[in-house]
């Protein structure tokens, strides 16, 4: 299984690269992990609707360069379907029983995620109807792709 973190911005706080470095290493035992990071698009506070469409378009299109077309994509986004951890472990051993070996995760800037990205995106997952922080997300993101190896797995972890 070779699954793909793409993600929007340089992850710069240390305290969450170190966290994100842990479960990699621990998800190496199960999948083949990568993260990528693409640029955000530089842009000031206020942007107008039609600014804040170009932006997203500029990430979408440094995102969909990163995802091949034999890839299952699950693009988080908050209008997208909240799932239990067990729910996300079975979506994922289903996809690998079926002969997906190729599951991208992706996870827009601060603006959010172009059409065109949610368009390509075979499902639209949501963690909650909060708002977080993109980089924080990819920590929660790789921890639950983890958790959900190891309740596949009936391994000890998952309370």
């Amino acid at each position: 299984m070779n699954i793909t973190i793409v993600s929007v911005g340089k992850l710069k706080e240390k305290y969450l690269k170190m966290g994100i470095e842990e479960y990699t290493k621990r998800l190496g035992a199960y999948a083949k992990i990568d993260i990528v990071e693409v640029a955000d698009e530089k842009a000031p506070e206020s942007l107008s609707e039609a600014d804040m469409e170009i932006v997203k378009k500029k990430e979408a299109d440094r995102i969909l360069a990163k995802i091949g077309a034999d890839a299952h994509v699950i693009a988080l986004a908050i209008e997208g379907k909240q799932k239990t951890s067990e729910a996300l472990s079975a979506n994922i051993e289903s996809l690998m029983t079926y002969g997906k070996s190729k599951i991208v995760f992706v996870i827009g800037g601060s603006l959010g995620l172009h059409d065109d990205v949610t368009k390509r995106a075979d499902e639209l997952l949501s963690f909650s109807k909060m708002t977080f922080p993109h980089q924080l997300m990819k920590l929660v993101l790789v921890e639950q792709v983890y958790r959900a190896f190891r309740i596949m797995r009936n391994e000890p972890y998952h309370k």
